[in-house]
């Protein structure tokens, strides 16, 4: 079982680097708009706040099965994050 203090490190360093992986990108192409890699960084801290608002829950009956659906659900939302900064 992921503790809460792993897991909420977990999502940090994946949205963190979501977000900066886009920001390299506005970097390394100042002449495209930056449009879109401004809404997978918006996307990328709402998603932030979601998963860390599930993960601070107080009426989970069982934590451990709540904590792996978090960690499923981290994955799939940072893969689909990382193919939107890869189509950029």
């Amino acid at each position: 079982m992921a503790s809460k203090r792993l897991l909420k490190r977990d999502v940090n360093y994946v949205m963190g680097d979501i977000i900066e992986a886009a920001y390299i990108h506005q970097i390394a192409n100042p002449k495209t708009d930056n449009k879109k890699s401004e809404a997978i960084i918006d996307e990328a801290i709402a998603e932030f706040d979601d998963l860390i608002k599930k993960i601070n829950a107080k009426d989970v009956e069982n934590k451990s099965q709540h904590f792996k659906s978090i960690e499923k659900e981290l994955e799939t939302k940072a893969n689909k994050l990382v193919a939107k900064v890869n189509e950029l």
